[in-house]
């Protein structure tokens, strides 16, 4: 009898332990998580903190404007009214009904198609050739890079020169070429002029894609007996796909930001034949003062921007292999 009281005087004890152990552990699992939450509260506002002075930037210089840009569009503004008017969609209806807006936009289209892929492909060749030149491999990068550094008003003014008749560079070859001066032509030279301009910064971002590549893949592909073209085609090619996807979005947007060197050589002719709707808002919002049409072209292009770039992106993203 005694000892069955003990022994359940024994279980009760050990049962009061275990529940009291039980307590201590989950008060210090509450203690841990609490104390993580807090840490992770200080890191998310230590971070957020890290971002504060371009978050400003970015809201002063960027989503202002858009939201300035958004509201205008729904205002009849120019030179006809007093003050700013409400007009709803008109202006919207105003730009899809402007033939000058339409020739804009497959001027830039023809831009955006030739340009990336043509400057695209250069950068990768040069970055293939910069990468395997075995003497002045230091010279040969900044050959390729050097117009990236030259500003574009200056860039403009080298390509006229070399666009000018008789006195030009290319004038020198056949005085009777008048590239910049007609309507078919010269959108062309302009095309010729940006990829110059671009191909060779987009090259740096090649060059360290393929430093990222392990030469372990290339040695076994030579092992096994692949040329040049099935290494390039079945492993470098497919291992810069991370940097095409971002290289595309640049080249893409850039195919429609050019104004600098479209005012100083042709500021958008002959005619309209190398207008461009960037340039082509400048004109209706500062030379026309037609703000409100202005902005309704702003918002168009915006909104067409993010949208090709967003499924660029996320389209691409998940064919693309990173390598960890």
């Amino acid at each position: 009898m005694k000892q069955k009281v003990q022994e359940k005087d024994m279980d009760a004890s050990r049962l009061a332990t275990e529940m009291l152990c039980a307590t201590e552990q989950e008060a210090a699992y509450e203690k841990a998580l609490h104390k993580e939450i807090r840490n992770k509260w200080k890191r998310t506002a230590k971070g957020w903190l890290l971002l504060a002075p371009s978050l400003v930037f970015l809201s002063i210089f960027t989503i202002y404007p858009i939201m300035k840009s958004i509201i205008s569009s729904f205002y009849i503004d120019n030179l006809a009214v007093m003050e700013p008017v409400f007009a709803g969609l008109k202006n919207y209806t105003a730009v899809f009904q402007d033939k000058v807006f339409w020739e804009c936009f497959f001027n830039n289209l023809l831009i955006a198609v030739v340009t990336v892929p043509c400057s695209i492909g250069l950068a990768v060749a040069m970055a293939l050739f910069a990468n395997h030149v075995k003497k002045g491999k230091a010279i040969v990068r900044l050959g390729f890079t050097y117009p990236t550094f030259i500003p574009l008003v200056a860039v403009a003014n080298i390509w006229m020169f070399i666009y000018t008749p008789i006195y030009g560079l290319l004038g020198y070859i056949n005085p009777e070429w008048r590239f910049l001066a007609d309507g078919k032509t010269a959108i062309w030279a302009l095309i010729v002029m940006l990829i110059w301009k671009q191909a060779g910064y987009i090259m740096l971002f090649y060059v360290t894609g393929l430093h990222g590549i392990s030469r372990e893949l290339f040695e076994a592909a030579r092992i096994d007996g692949a040329s040049s073209v099935q290494i390039f085609s079945r492993i470098t090619w497919p291992m810069l796909k991370p940097t095409t996807i971002y290289v595309l979005i640049i080249t893409l947007t850039n195919a429609y930001k050019m104004v600098d060197h479209l005012y100083i050589m042709t500021k958008g002719g002959p005619g309209n034949a190398t207008n461009v709707l960037l340039f082509y808002i400048y004109q209706t919002g500062f030379d026309y003062w037609d703000t409100g049409k202005a902005s309704a072209m702003t918002v168009l292009l915006v909104a067409l921007l993010l949208i090709v770039t967003s499924v660029c992106f996320f389209v691409q993203d998940k064919k693309a292999y990173y390598n960890d």
